[in-house]
């Protein structure tokens, strides 16, 4: 056995490594600049929509609202990695970590509204007048369509292969691992017993996710909001509590993000580390966070009601700034500011960082009650990804089976394994799922560049018809 983790382990760093990491955000940054910067340019109009009440009414096809597709996403992007990711590439790539999360963001604006646009472009409705769409149905439907009948078997086998890596993952790194991480931080904070914990996790997903896509929604479009505001209220508390080290926190952040040789210093406190580390581990970390060119927020993007796809897309969009620019932007100053980075290393070793480290932030500025707030936040973000993991999974089984005869089963046994994620610390299961995650990219990027050019036309014309109405 310990063979074979050190075997999934050394996959894991070949797939989350430079190669993957560069195809990533590479493929962000052709996209970025082939639609000429517009999902950049056009960002404050993308929030915008998204906090207007039309995104909250449900016109033109779909199943939910925009801003309830929008919730669904986020309740599956926000997770662990805003707490304990940002955490670790603190610890390990230093400050600069932080902005080169924000690098890899800003490329991931586009690759997210392109993976959304085509998801509600290519999508159908299946047996029960549902809306089935996503990565799998733009490659199967998409790449036919530009290319010709003669690509049909091409896009076909793209698709099975991210729906495959879809189904499996919602089990990993969408189940199994985050009820893990509400039983271990409920245990740590309250001394609750990772049984009872995993008998409610369980059961409450199953309440939850048994009615479906809009009940999950209904759930997302409550618990998201509250969950943010709730972190973003107590993570800007504990910043304010410290502005006087804010200006040093974004000399330090900037100075070894771009800096050749290891340094440490400042903000930085015991840990000292190269742009390289930096660059790694804020990439790795950042795209694992907001799941931009993962293709998995493009499920959700395609059950949303829209009579305009690119409007759409830009409600899409800013799942990835609410995540990366908003939260985990609030807990990296939380822990650069707190100067709670000299304790992360002793005597060579690092010895505090995941979770532990952004509680102990709060911690050392709110007391108990920050240690608190860290684990109830812990909690919701954990559990709000379970529940739209569960649709991403169910989706892709839908589309590799063509039926959606095997909803309930997958329902059921989805919320069995949430109970088994509680108990047992499946650390393999972390493993699989990494690597099945960056699986998920692959065919995503090659899809998103096949695609890119007639999408392009469509935002142009969406640019002339919202120009026109101003």
């Amino acid at each position: 056995m310990e063979g074979f983790i050190s075997l999934l382990e050394a996959i894991d760093g070949v797939v989350w490594g430079p190669i993957m990491l560069t195809v990533l955000v590479g493929t962000g940054v052709y996209l970025t600049i082939r639609t000429r910067f517009l999902c950049w340019r056009n960002l404050g109009h993308a929030i915008g929509n998204t906090i207007s009440k039309e995104a909250r009414q449900t016109k033109g096809e779909g199943d939910v609202s925009p801003f309830a597709a929008l919730c669904t996403a986020l309740a599956a992007t926000i997770g662990t990695g805003n707490i304990a990711g940002v955490a670790s590439a603190l610890a390990v790539g230093g400050p600069g970590a932080l902005v080169w999360m924000w690098i890899s963001a800003a490329f991931g604006l586009t690759s997210k509204f392109t993976e959304c646009a085509m998801a509600v472009r290519y999508r159908i409705k299946n047996e029960k007048n549902e809306m089935l769409g996503g990565p799998m149905m733009s490659m199967e439907r998409g790449i036919p369509m530009v290319y010709g009948d003669k690509w049909k078997r091409f896009g076909r086998g793209l698709a099975i292969a991210f729906a495959s890596f879809a189904v499996v993952a919602s089990f990993g790194i969408g189940n199994l691992t985050q009820g893990n991480s509400i039983a271990s931080a409920m245990q740590t904070i309250a001394g609750i017993p990772m049984w009872v914990v995993g008998i409610v996790v369980g059961a409450a997903t199953l309440i939850v996710v048994v009615g479906g896509l809009k009940s999950i929604s209904n759930v997302a479009s409550v618990i998201v909001p509250f969950m943010a505001i709730f972190y973003f209220v107590g993570a800007l508390i504990v910043v304010l509590m410290h502005f006087t080290a804010i200006p040093g926190a974004f000399v330090t952040m900037f100075r070894m993000a771009f800096s050749p040789q290891a340094v440490g210093g400042g903000a930085a406190g015991s840990v000292v580390a190269s742009m390289a580390q930096a660059m790694n581990k804020g990439v790795a970390r950042g795209c694992f966070s907001n799941e931009a060119g993962m293709g998995s927020a493009a499920i959700t993007a395609a059950a949303a009601t829209s009579d305009d796809y690119i409007k759409q897309a830009y409600i899409s969009e800013t799942g990835t700034f609410w995540d990366t620019f908003v939260v985990c932007t609030m807990t990296g100053l939380c822990i650069l500011t707190s100067g709670v980075m000299d304790e992360v290393v002793v005597n060579g070793e690092t010895v505090l960082q995941g979770a532990p480290l952004t509680i102990r932030a709060f911690e050392s500025t709110l007391g108990a009650p920050g240690a608190w707030l860290v684990a109830i936040a812990l909690a919701l973000f954990a559990f709000s990804t379970i529940l739209g993991w569960e649709y991403y999974g169910e989706k892709a089984l839908e589309y590799l089976t063509r039926s959606t005869s095997a909803a309930m089963f997958y329902r059921v046994v989805f919320s069995i394994i949430a109970f088994v994620g509680c108990i047992s610390a499946f650390e393999i299961a972390w493993d699989i799922a990494d690597i099945l995650n960056a699986l998920m990219i692959v065919p995503n990027a090659i899809c998103m560049i096949l695609l890119v050019g007639p999408l392009y036309k469509d935002m142009m014309d969406y640019e002339k018809k919202v120009k026109k109405s101003k």
